[in-house]
């Protein structure tokens, strides 16, 4: 009798199909309890338990049909009957089960794997060298630290312990450390890993453990070049027939970081619209750019463009580095301003020199001369209402900035020739 039994039950299993419709699940009564079998729109089998507790209907999962038979099945529903008998709720006994192994998992998860989680889900959004600093920051200050610790456990006095020994030496460093630490803190806690403060939150937390980053460091601004000493800079560096030379012009010319400049493509640049358009991977801010191109700039381009197509295999960089396929490199730029003794002044620094002049000797208004250095406009209203780019007024501005650089230039075009094949043009 009980074969006969088992094998009706399975044919009722087998036998048990989905709605019609496809669109609601279908459930199959098995005794006289409240084990049920579930069938979905897809025909996926699985066995629930459905009963009441404090007047709530309330539905349990007990296993796939397909791994669960029928016997284990009504073993499980049993178990469930005596909880409801002994008024405990199966479901919120199970929730609180999931909850204390959840919790014991997320002891044995280190910040040092929290952290490592968090490159390796940030790493297509961030260039390489963002993530280098990361990872060299982390490596060298926190996971000494903190990388073995189970990331509950760490409080505000263990990062302490990371960044109170640099707080005064390595001050703009350990600013970005802590940035970069809050920031794995927070994803640790909306996953559940952690839960309380964020121990390496600034504000209310540890600004009351640490001295205020003003009263420890000064503010280091990139070395830059008086505006007024510009033309005659920008002279001398015409009279180098390198590359480098070119480079350094259009970032001077354009106003733009020296990443921007470098890594420059063919397929940015728009000579008939006389328009540098860098995508927004390729900014700081992660937002696309347009750069309106002046006079001397686009000579630079058209010297480069010559230059580019009268070798056999053309680049796609408009300044094409030694090595094939490759720009320029950042200690390429820093090695010029060497070999012509401008220790004094970096790459970079050309933009507040730009800037400097922007305000000193135009009208032109402050968002203007913003935009043109690609800054974000920090108050948030500000910014929902200002979605333009100021391209008209920026051209304009970028060309009296170029009559400046170029006002004690020879516009020695006829030197560059030297450097390019016979039969090119120009």
């Amino acid at each position: 009798m009980q074969a006969y039994n088992r094998k009706n039950i399975q044919a009722k299993i087998d036998q048990a199909s989905p709605n019609p419709n496809g669109k609601t699940t279908k459930t199959y009564r098995f005794g006289d309890g409240g084990l049920l079998l579930q069938v979905t729109g897809k025909g996926v089998k699985s066995w629930v338990y459905r009963y009441t507790i404090n007047y709530r209907t309330r539905v349990i999962g007990l296993g796939s049909a397909r791994t669960v038979a029928f016997e284990e099945a009504s073993k499980r529903a049993r178990k469930v009957r005596v909880s409801l008998d002994e008024g405990v709720d199966p479901l919120m006994v199970r929730d609180q089960q999931r909850s204390a192994a959840k919790a014991e998992r997320s002891k044995r998860v280190t910040f040092r794997e929290c952290a490592e989680a968090y490159l390796e889900e940030h790493k297509e959004e961030w260039g390489a060298k963002s993530l280098t600093q990361w990872s060299s920051s982390l490596g060298t200050y926190a996971y000494p630290v903190l990388g073995d610790m189970p990331i509950q456990d760490i409080g505000v006095v263990d990062v302490r312990r990371v960044i109170e020994p640099i707080w005064r030496t390595k001050n703009e460093t350990c600013s970005r450390l802590i940035s970069r630490m809050a920031r794995i803190f927070s994803k640790a806690t909306i996953l559940g890993l952690r839960t309380g403060q964020n121990p390496a939150q600034w504000d209310q937390w540890l600004s009351e453990v640490l001295p205020k980053r003003s009263a420890v460091s000064q503010v280091k601004h990139f070395p830059s070049l008086p505006y007024s000493e510009v033309p005659e800079f920008f002279s001398m560096l015409e009279t180098l027939p390198n590359i480098g030379s070119a480079v350094m012009r259009f970032l001077i010319l354009t106003a733009s970081r020296t990443t921007e400049a470098r890594a420059a493509e063919w397929c940015e640049i728009d000579m008939e619209q006389r328009l540098w358009s860098i995508p927004a991977d390729r900014m700081k801010a992660r937002k696309p750019h347009r750069v309106p191109l002046s006079t001397p700039a686009m000579d630079i381009l058209r010297f480069m463009k010559a230059l580019n197509e009268a070798k056999p295999t053309p680049s796609k960089y408009v300044f094409p580095g030694q090595k094939e396929g490759m720009c320029p490199s950042e200690a390429a730029m820093t090695s010029l301003l060497k070999r012509i003794n401008r220790r004094d002044i970096v790459p970079h620094g050309f933009r507040s020199t730009a800037r400097v002049f922007f305000a000193e000797c135009t009208d032109f208004p402050r968002e203007v001369a913003e935009a043109v250095l690609a800054h974000q406009v920090k108050d948030k209203v500000e910014a929902a209402y200002q979605r333009g780019d100021y391209l008209d007024k920026r051209r304009v501005l970028m060309d009296i900035w170029a009559a400046h650089c170029v006002k004690t230039s020879k516009q020695s075009t006829a030197m560059c020739r030297d450097l390019l094949p016979a039969n090119s043009v120009l």
